[in-house]
């Protein structure tokens, strides 16, 4: 290789690699701020998450099923509501927001159930 090509090669070589460190730069920095997002997220939004929830609900509008805020609306001062949120978690069913079935969560814990619940029935807060 000539000093011509060998300076062309070391100069595209050293272009490769600044956007190489860039690009992984910017990756892993997406993935730590993906990581303080969730962190910083209430623990009924975590759950959620983890659980697939988001699949069929947002936040504040309704995808396959009610959007959490509706869901908290609906069951406003109901004393029973947490209770029959949960079960109906837990358990799953259809018939109260429309003909889609929501599938049972039999496998999420008592504890974890509870603690989205208390999130939804709250508003679904993000903080």
């Amino acid at each position: 290789m000539t000093r011509a090509a060998a300076r062309v090669a070391r100069g595209h070589w050293a272009r490769v690699s600044v956007v190489l460190a860039l690009w992984f730069g910017g990756a892993l920095m997406g993935v730590a701020t993906s990581a303080a997002y969730a962190a910083d997220a209430p623990r009924g939004q975590q759950i959620a998450n983890a659980n697939a929830c988001m699949g069929c609900h947002a936040v504040d509008h309704k995808l396959v099923g009610p959007s959490f805020q509706q869901i908290a609306a609906k069951y406003k001062g109901d004393a029973q509501g947490p209770a029959k949120l949960a079960r109906k978690v837990k358990d799953g069913g259809s018939g109260v927001w429309g003909m889609i079935p929501m599938p049972a969560h039999q496998s999420m814990s008592d504890a974890d159930i509870r603690t989205v619940v208390d999130w939804v029935l709250a508003g679904a807060p993000s903080r």
